[in-house]
């Protein structure tokens, strides 16, 4: 029976460790992103996933979409999805 025992707990033990460094970083990165994503407003600077920087100027919950404004004045739609990151404006 002990031996058993002993040739699970490696399996046990490498579960353990990629939990720890794999599977709980990347939670705490999604839950992260969602509540940026969740309270991007009106006026935040944002960079989307492909790099484009610009001014949220109107945010639709209804259909998950934000209308960005960047600096030559046109206006684009984007997924909430899409948002990598908020900036703070300089």
């Amino acid at each position: 029976m002990g031996s058993g025992l002993m040739g699970i707990l490696p399996l046990i033990l490498m579960f353990i460790v990629f939990y720890f460094l794999l599977i709980r970083p990347q939670q705490k990165r999604q839950k992260q992103t969602a509540n940026m994503q969740a309270g991007i407003s009106k006026g935040d600077m944002v960079v989307t996933i492909g790099g484009l920087h610009g001014l949220v100027d109107a945010v639709n919950e209804e259909n998950n979409t934000i209308t960005l404004k960047t600096t030559d004045g046109s206006r684009m739609v984007f997924e909430k999805s899409a948002i990598r990151e908020t900036r703070t404006q300089a």
